[in-house]
This record gives structure tokens, C-alpha cells and sequence, in this order.
């Protein structure tokens, strides 16, 4: 009698399906995506953000992205603490996911959770119907932004090519 395959759990196939589908966050990233900001406030931050990845052509409309993006901030604020913030939206006309990475120098109000000014801004953006891929790119990327030299290196970094390569094999 033929063997049957061994039959996997629900959490063990989507973490298969992760595996084989998941990029590596610096593969989401273009030197067009990082933003050195020189903003005042989370909005105007919000707003160098949209414009980075409207220029980079990621965009299908810049002005359904940002209202998305502030709503998602009323409900309640991105700023995750740790000077981080991950501004985040999900539209149905998006097939595939974005990030763009806003560094300020000084640090602005955002609102977060710990009450330390945001320094570092990771937007992500992508399809509505796909929230396992995104689930693992959130979980990815907050990994990758706990690790304080990684983050201390992005605020010290000059160059979009010297961020983007502290994400490889993240």
C-alpha cells in the first residue's frame, strides 16, 4: 500500500507558503524609497513619504494612499516607541508590497505609544487580500528595526545604498 504524504497543520503550511513566497525587506526597497527627512511634523513626514513612492512609481493614486495612511493614524498612532514608527495601508488596487524608509535627524512628534520623538519611519503599502505575506513583512521588518545597532546604523547612515544593505538577508 502507497504511503500518503504527511499531512501538514494550517500554521505549518502557511509558514511553508511564507518561506517560498517571502522576499527580503531590502528587495522591497529602491534608493528612490529612502527618504532623508527635513520635516516639522508627522504629517509633512507622511507627506515626503507618499511623494518618495509616487515618484518611484509604486503608487496607482497619491491621494487615496495618503487618506488611507491617515485614517490608519486615527485610529491609533503608528509610532511604535523605540523612535520607530510603521505607517501602514492596504488598498485592493495594490498587487504587491512597498516599503519606503523616512530617517529624521532630530526626531518628531508622532504620538507613539512610548512618547519618544519618531527618528525613523518605515511605510509599507500593499495589497488588501493578501495579509499572511503581509503579516510576515511586518514581522520581518519589526525584527529587524528591534536590533538598536541596526537602527543606530540607519541614523548614521549618509547613503540609501548603505540603508538598504543593512537589510539584506533580513
Amino acid at each position: 500500500m502507497e504511503s500518503l504524504p504527511k499531512q501538514l497543520g494550517v500554521g505549518e503550511a502557511l509558514g511553508l507558503l511564507g518561506q517560498i513566497n517571502m522576499k527580503y525587506i531590502n528587495e522591497y526597497l529602491s534608493k528612490k524609497q529612502i527618504v532623508f527627512l527635513n520635516t516639522d511634523t508627522r504629517d509633512e513626514a507622511l507627506e515626503a513619504l507618499i511623494d518618495a513612492l509616487d515618484n518611484a512609481g509604486k503608487l496607482e493614486d497619491r491621494e487615496r494612499f495618503l487618506t488611507a495612511i491617515l485614517e490608519r493614524e486615527k485610529i491609533v498612532s503608528t509610532g511604535i516607541g523605540m523612535g520607530v514608527a510603521i505607517p501602514h495601508a492596504k488598498l485592493p488596487e495594490y498587487r504587491s508590497f512597498f516599503i519606503a524608509i523616512g530617517i529624521h535627524p532630530k526626531g518628531m512628534t508622532w504620538g507613539s505609544l512610548d512618547g519618544v520623538p519618531v527618528r525613523l519611519v518605515f511605510m509599507i503599502g500593499g495589497p488588501d487580500d493578501q495579509q499572511t505575506q503581509y503579516l510576515q513583512l511586518l514581522s520581518r521588518l519589526t525584527m529587524a528595526i528591534k536590533d538598536e545597532e541596526r537602527r543606530k546604523k540607519i541614523l548614521q547612515s549618509h547613503s540609501e545604498e548603505a540603508i538598504i544593505s543593512l537589510f539584506e538577508g533580513v
